[in-house]
């Protein structure tokens, strides 16, 4: 959602509602890479049934990451999204249903803002590789060093969009996917999976949200279903609020500003592309073994329970002598709308309501005076009252030039400390700075790169002096001026150029809303009307009324409208918002969405029309097309107030949908069989494997070639209801499932099955509830009496929360025991997982032995890709626990050294007298974090039970 803010002010307001993951790690023995079993208990302590992926959020960071280098070509890209969904699959480990969706064509009203992000990706894009370029000669002019330009076309973001080869291509191997996973993950045995990609409508949140509606409609549906969605986008809180489920999480990626980023050109870390002076690349290490690993640790995840967020927001709701009952589910309803109005995909923010000004903390205070007389809530179940509403926007138009006059002076206050600070640290920066050898080292763990001793120190030294001699000319007075060709400058002086001034330049700000007259001046800069044309302000007005009623109903009802958008590049105000209680908020019925190739039309500019066939292209650039205006190669962008470009608003035309299918009917013959298979609108698929109950009712259908749909028994499906049809192109057992990408290989003894799915249908004029369902459990109550606090944690800044769990113990390592490590464990900095004993489990773990001693007659581990079975070709081989068992009698080559049990006896004994006496095991050895570098980070708790080893006989050791 257009809110980037609004995460940020969330987490900091109600801090419990986050919680870190708890993330199990693969094991790594002889080099061969063991898989985690995902069919044990989940490490965060909370099982999960169903896991929504919004796929849009990681296929972007996949494809063209920002803190690593960028695949190489296609096949990277999907390896990559694979081993990204497996991570998120470790963490989560959904016990029923696994749903993936991917953005399909989206609303008319969502088309405005696809149409300016991929403009402005395209025109970017562009300027960027210029820029590269310039800046790569001038370095290679002055001799500087860089390596060598890759020979690979650039990767054009623009093409994860519906109907693209690409998008199709990623619908194919995401079935190979789910088909493998099926057959080879024992946590994927008894999972739904069902797949929503591109060529099924809408966006895919929106879709997932659509099938929580309809699921919760039915009688089988389970009102305790733990969901977790994944995604970025700040709307998705908005969209979990809204379906009243008591149990819903949202795992994310956790935000870390300044993250480190690659150089475009040589690929070093610590500066950007305009700041790269072509200086050769230290070794990172002592062997380079760090060269192509960014600084920092791995991007970690994190929960935000909705559950805690409810609790806060019945905390802050709640309100005494109200003239109706109180309800704190319509609160929360009228808490989303409200919401609304500083930001969203489908209409800008009112320009007196800035997230980052504490504008809902405005809106929430005003609601609790205006509510008592309102006589009612805003909202109910996704529909808008707008005779409150208007209660509402005409007190916050009351306090708009408040507002504004505010802003300015924190904006000057701003401005006038950045000022003094840049002048303090100028002040305070060390006159000389040795270079070379003796230039400053980083200390502490994170330096990776170990400092050499100095040589030949005498000679660095006079090298130093002689350069310093160089630059400073002490004949010359400080205030004399020199020319470019280093003589004194008669003038006396030159003006200091900008770079060098402590002001920086502002974006002209010709409305000064600020000043009176403040509202003539938006209308006639922003609209080009006089404010005294009362008509044509309440036409945006009305506009944009007519967009609250319908985000609010796509959010809690689905589309209402296909056809309906926005049509102004800019909000009104607040104070406009008189008499919008009679306005009209229905919308035109039985209304259709665009096709894959015809919203590639409407969104993509000129510079992307490579993606479309060659003639529905030529009606981009052809100066005689009857939509040429539709794609202007340059536009003006509005900041708007605002500092950066990326803030500001790209004034493009809106496209005419009569138009536009008017130009293209005249172009729709020339589609291909295969354009026309990606220009159609497609459904769901759902997969299941063999050991799931709905297998084999599935097979039954293929094998009665009936082509009815028919309904699911809900007894087979964890209470999921729908409708089937046979797919012609189908995962069927015994058959093989041919891989899309060259680096995988083909499963050829596959057992899973797929088939159409359809979500269960309603009349159009339905209404969803937005009700807790009857039989629905609260959760316990998690926040204490100090998480109201604002200091939270007794005065003590607030630490996040490891796991589900906040009572678990935390445990921690004594120094001796550090000690111990150090001298067992590699030492070397920044190295993880190093060490001898880095991918063994903690002994605590195990209730049973934890040692295995060498077998004289064992073979050898084969290495990596050396024995890869077809279905499991970027797994490794069946890790050895997996193998079949093999019985080893006592003179079969086993070293009889010692008796492993007795020897376990004997230690447990003498550690139960040991003062030290952990709570981790048998062993008595605490658990601890992975990263030991990072010793200020909660331990982990004393762990899960693990199951007990196989009863003796199974393996014999001794």
């Amino acid at each position: 959602m257009g809110v980037p803010a609004f995460f940020r002010w969330l987490s900091r307001k109600y801090p419990s509602i986050i919680v870190n993951s708890v993330e199990e790690k693969p094991k790594e023995c002889n080099g061969i890479k063991i898989p985690v079993d995902t069919s044990k208990p989940n490490p965060n302590e909370v099982e999960f049934d169903n896991l929504y992926l919004d796929m849009n959020g990681i296929i972007h960071p996949c494809t063209h990451p920002e803190d690593k280098p960028a695949p190489k070509n296609e096949d990277e890209m999907m390896v990559a999204i694979f081993e990204y969904i497996d991570r998120l699959f470790n963490i989560v480990r959904p016990r029923r249903l696994l749903y993936m969706a991917i953005d399909g064509v989206a609303p008319r009203a969502k088309m405005n803002q696809q149409r300016s992000r991929r403009f402005r990706a395209s025109k970017e894009g562009v300027e960027g590789a210029e820029e590269k370029q310039r800046i790569r000669q001038e370095i290679l002019t002055k001799g500087g060093f860089l390596p060598p330009e890759e020979v690979k076309e650039r990767f054009d973001s623009n093409c994860i969009t519906p109907g693209t080869e690409f998008m199709d291509n990623l619908a194919k191997c995401l079935r190979y996917y789910v088909a493998d996973r099926l057959n080879n993950d024992p946590g994927w045995k008894n999972l739904t999976v069902i797949l929503s990609d591109a060529s099924a409508p809408g966006e895919g949140e929106h879709k997932i949200m659509d099938y929580i509606r309809r699921q919760r409609a039915q009688p089988n549906h389970d009102p305790n279903t733990h969901h977790c969605l994944c995604g970025a986008d700040a709307d998705l809180i908005m969209l979990g609020l809204a379906t009243h489920e008591p149990n819903f999480t949202i795992i994310r990626e956790e935000f870390k500003p300044n993250k480190p980023k690659p150089c475009g050109l040589c690929n070093q870390f610590g500066h950007e592309v305009k700041d790269c002076q072509g200086l050769p690349r230290e070794k990172q290490g002592e062997h380079d073994q760090f060269a192509d690993c960014p600084p920092g640790s791995e991007q970690e995840f994190i929960f935000i329970r909705l559950s805690v967020l409810r609790e806060y927001l019945e905390k802050e709701l709640t309100m005494a002598s109200l003239p109706f009952t109180f309800d704190i589910e319509r609160s929360v309803d009228d808490w989303v709308f409200m919401c609304f109005f500083v930001g969203n995909d489908f209409l800008p923010h009112l320009p007196s309501l800035e997230i980052r000004e504490g504008a809902i903390d405005r809106l929430v205070g005003i609601y609790k005076n205006v509510v008592h007389k309102t006589g009612g809530y805003l909202t109910e179940s996704g529909y808008v009252n707008l005779q409150r509403v208007q209660m509402i926007m005409l007190a916050v138009g009351e306090v708009e030039d408040s507002i504004f006059k505010k802003r300015k002076d924190d904006e000057e206050n701003f401005r006038r400390r950045q000022k003094e600070k840049r002048k303090r640290m100028k002040r305070d920066q060390p006159s000389f700075i040795p270079g070379g050898q003796f230039s400053p080292q980083a200390l502490g763990r994170g330096n990776r790169s170990s400092p050499q001793a100095i040589s030949n120190p005498r000679q660095t030294a006079y090298e130093m002096r002689m350069q310093d001699k160089q630059n400073s000319t002490p004949s010359s007075s400080p205030n004399t001026s020199f020319t470019s060709d280093g003589t004194p400058s008669p003038a006396g002086g030159i003006k200091r150029k900008a770079e060098d001034s402590d002001s920086e330049p502002e974006p002209e700000d010709n409305i000064r809303l600020w000043e009176s007259g403040w509202k003539q001046r938006y209308y006639k800069n922003k609209f080009d009307v006089d404010v005294s044309d009362e008509k044509f302000r309440r036409k945006v007005v009305q506009s944009y009324v007519e967009g609250l009623c319908w985000v609010l109903r796509y959010y809690y009802q689905g589309c209402a409208s296909w056809k309906w958008y926005y049509p102004f590049h800019y909000a009104p105000f607040a104070s406009d918002f008189e008499g919008i209680a009679d306005l009209p908020s229905d919308f035109e019925k039985g209304t259709k969405p665009f096709r894959p190739l015809e919203q590639l039309m409407g969104v993509f500019p000129a510079a992307s029309g490579n993606f479309l066939p060659p003639t529905w292209r030529k009606l981009m650039t052809d100066p005689e097309s009857s939509i040429i205006d539709f794609y202007p190669e340059d536009f003006a962008i509005d900041l708007n107030g605002k500092k950066f470009a990326w803030q500001g608003v790209a004034l493009l035309p809106f496209v005419d949908e009569r138009r536009l299918r008017a130009a293209l009917e005249e172009v729709y013959p020339d589609l291909t069989p295969d354009e026309n298979r990606r220009n159609s609108l497609g459904g769901d698929v759902l997969f299941v494997g063999k050991h799931h109950l709905l297998c084999d009712f599935v097979l039954e259908l293929y094998k009665s070639s009936s082509s009815e749909p028919v309904d699911i028994p809900p007894e087979l499906c964890h209470g999921i209801q729908g409708k089937l049809t046979l797919n012609e192109n189908a995962v069927l057992p015994d058959q093989t499932v041919e891989s899309p990408v060259p680096l995988l290989r083909d499963l050829t003894q596959n057992s899973a099955i797929s088939i159409n799915f359809k979500d269960p249908q309603f009349q159009e004029d339905f209404v969803f509830k937005a009700v807790v369902l009857p039989g629905a459990k609260k959760p316990a109550p998690v926040l204490k009496p100090g998480d109201w606090e604002k200091t939270n944690n007794n005065g003590r800044p607030w630490r996040p929360q490891l796991g589900f769990n906040r009572d678990r113990r935390p445990v921690h390592l004594d120094q001796s025991a550090f000690r111990t490590l150090g001298h067992a464990m590699s030492r070397e900095r920044g190295q993880s997982g190093s060490g001898v004993y880095s991918n063994a489990a903690p002994l605590g773990a195990y209730q049973g032995n934890p040692y295995r001693p060498l077998l004289g007659g064992q073979p050898q581990i084969p290495k990596l890709l050396s024995n890869l079975r077809p279905q499991e070709s970027w797994r490794g081989p069946t890790p050895l626990f997996q193998q079949p068992p093999q019985r080893y009698e006592r003179n079969s080559g086993a070293a009889p050294l010692i008796s492993w049990n007795r020897m376990l006896q004997s230690q447990g004994a003498a550690f139960q007298q040991n003062q030290y006496q952990g709570v981790g095991g048998p062993m008595n050895y605490p658990h601890r974090p992975d990263d030991r570098m990072d010793r200020g980070r909660q331990g982990y708790g004393p762990g899960r039970p693990y199951p007990l080893p196989p009863p003796a006989g199974r393996y014999n050791w001794n």
